[in-house]
């Protein structure tokens, strides 16, 4: 057998192994998906300010719902209505409360690519405010290269908040499976210290 074959095999049962085995898992993941909707305005070198309407779509996954700064990533779609789609990856450290859809805020920072108009990448960000329900209001900005600008605010609803995370509002709409459960911690602390 050729010896490339055989490191190719050789990595492959490897690959199987470590995929194969199974372990408890040791910690829940955060999510966010938000859904939104508010002004945005485009200031670009050679061109006058434009004012429009944007949709913003953001996704992404976090560190476990249980501590009290959560850290994660976020993908982002922004389309400015009439203009364009800004792409965006951006880091994203968050409360307690926010990912657990109650009061609490976050700060996105991260980079955006416009390939419209004259185009565009550089540097945005956005603070974030959470209320309950999952209802989130995000303002940001964006300064990209050739003296590109952007201002934006969005009102909407982050739908993992509203649903899987959601720890407020029991009495109104109980949450029966959520994401995190405080008295499952407690209860695995009191088993390994039986133990």
């Amino acid at each position: 057998m050729p010896i490339g074959v055989s490191r190719a095999l050789l990595g492959l049962s490897a690959a199987g192994l470590v995929l194969g085995s199974s372990a408890e898992a040791a910690a829940d993941v955060s999510s966010w998906m938000f859904v939104g909707s508010g002004p945005s305005v485009i200031d670009e070198q050679d061109a006058q300010a434009e004012s429009q309407a944007a949709l913003q779509i953001d996704t992404g996954l976090g560190s476990a719902p249980s501590a009290a700064v959560i850290g994660g990533g976020l993908f982002r779609l922004q389309t400015h209505f009439s203009q364009g789609t800004d792409i965006g990856l951006l880091l994203r450290t968050a409360t307690h409360g926010f990912v657990n859809g109650g009061w609490g805020g976050a700060l996105d920072l991260g980079g955006y690519q416009r390939f419209w108009g004259g185009g565009s990448s550089g540097l945005q960000g956005s603070l974030v405010f959470g209320a309950p329900w999952g209802i989130t209001l995000s303002v940001g900005a964006g300064f990209g290269n050739d003296e590109a600008r952007t201002y934006t605010a969005s009102l909407g609803v982050d739908l993992a908040r509203l649903t899987v995370y959601r720890r407020t509002g029991q009495s109104w709409w109980p949450n029966p499976f959520p994401a995190y459960r405080p008295e499952d911690d407690e209860a695995d602390r009191k088993t390994l210290s039986a133990r």
